[in-house]
This record gives C-alpha cells, structure tokens and sequence, in this order.
C-alpha cells in the first residue's frame, strides 16, 4: 500500500519496515513498522511498552490489539509512522488456530472457565465443510460482551466482568477465506478477513451452526496485509540488537 512521505512521495508501507538485515536505532527513533510476535499471556500494551523503553521513541503504537491468550503478529510503529496506523490496521489480517468442541466460554476463548458439554458426535464433514461456505463471504457477527468494544462510554468487558450483560449490536464482516482440516473435537483453521472481525465469536458460531457447541483454543496471527510473521521479531531478539 502506497503512503506520501514528508516530501509528498508515494512510497510502500514497507520501505518504512526495520528488521534485522536493516536494523537503526536512528531510523526506529525517526520512524519506522516494527514487527514483532507477541509472546503468550503478554498484552498488546505491555509489548508496546516494553518496546517503547527499549528505543526510546517518543511516540510508539500498535496498528490492531492481540487478546493475551494470542499470539502471533503485533505491527508496532514509532515515531512518524504511528500516523499510518490506521492504514494498517485496515489492511486484511490471517489467522491460524483451533476450534475446540465439546463446550463453550462466557469469552469465547479460554480466558473463561468452560462450559456445558456438548455432542458433536452427529456433526460430519460434509457439515463442516457446509459450515465454511456458511462463514465465508460477507458474514452477521456479533461481537463477543468480553471486548473492548465502548457501549454507553464503557468497555463491553468491563461490564460482562460485573456481570452485566452489554446490548452489542451485530454488523457484517468480511471472511475473505476459511480452510478447516483436522478431526472432531479439534478443528484446526486458517482464516483471511477484513477489519473488525472477532475471530473468537467466529469460533463460537460455528460450533452453534452445527448444533453442538464450541471456543477458541488457540490463535495466531500470522499476516497483516503485505506483513507477514515471518518478518518478525522476537522480543528476546530485538533487545540483544539494541544492547
């Protein structure tokens, strides 16, 4: 994706991206898209924190939050380029990870304790592989009460952690592709979609389509437009360059 420079310059996202064959410190402070991938039970937040210690940037983002219980690619920008976030973040993203059966989650993940028991004995491939025609294209979804979405001024998770259940709308996403493979009561998946799409809540209708019920075990992002995982640093990695 093409952005102007300061010299209005069209130039790609990814002449502003820093690895580790190009690796400035200089470069970091000016402005550069940093990609990391978020270790297990971090938080967006607290990559981007510790990021932003270990350079010393005056400003640092990230272009699209990952759930603590998600890892995978976190797109942090400093300096000059935390004003291509949103273009960013409006670019496409892949998904890996996997659909469990047999119970549900008040979060749709394992951030809740499971829950009822559900068969999914009946369930068949030629069900679930209805179930992926069913959820790929333009695609209803609510999001799920444990989000960051703001109702009334106040975080969704906050008041599903006081036990208040928020009125969310639903609205039309985009599920661009969706690949399935694996065996009952673990299905493994990939999934490319637009922005806004709530990969857990995708997890837990597609367990209700198909009669039974289901959560999300295990996710990754693995791409974000033109970005890939492959890319990325290790946050281990990246403070032995700077020191």
């Amino acid at each position: 994706m093409e952005v102007l420079s300061s010299n209005n310059i069209p130039v790609e996202l990814t002449d502003y991206l820093i690895t580790k064959d190009n690796f400035s410190i200089e470069k970091i402070k000016e402005g550069a898209i940093l990609l990391f991938d978020k270790p297990l039970g971090w938080s967006s937040f607290k990559l981007v924190k510790k990021v932003k210690y270990l350079t010393k940037a005056n400003r640092v983002g990230h272009a699209g939050t990952l759930d603590p219980l998600a890892t995978g690619l976190l797109i942090i920008a400093t300096g000059k380029c935390t004003k291509m976030i949103e273009l960013i973040q409006n670019q496409y993203k892949v998904y890996t990870g996997t659909i469990a059966f047999g119970a549900i989650t008040a979060s749709y993940d394992l951030e809740s304790p499971l829950e009822g028991n559900f068969d999914y004995t009946h369930i068949s491939e030629n069900d679930i592989n209805q179930a992926v025609l069913n959820f790929t294209g333009i695609v209803e979804q609510t999001p799920p009460a444990f989000s960051a979405i703001k109702i009334n001024g106040t975080r969704a998770y906050v008041m599903a952690r006081q036990g208040i259940e928020p009125e969310i709308k639903s609205r039309n996403i985009i599920i661009h592709s969706f690949r399935i493979e694996g065996t009952l009561p673990n299905l493994n998946f990939e999934v490319k979609c637009a922005k806004g799409t709530y990969v857990r809540t995708l997890a837990n209708d597609f367990g209700k389509y198909l009669n039974s019920g289901s959560h999300l075990s295990a996710l990754k992002r693995t791409q974000i437009g033109d970005f890939n995982i492959k890319d990325a640093f290790e946050i281990e990695d990246f403070q032995q360059l700077i020191l």
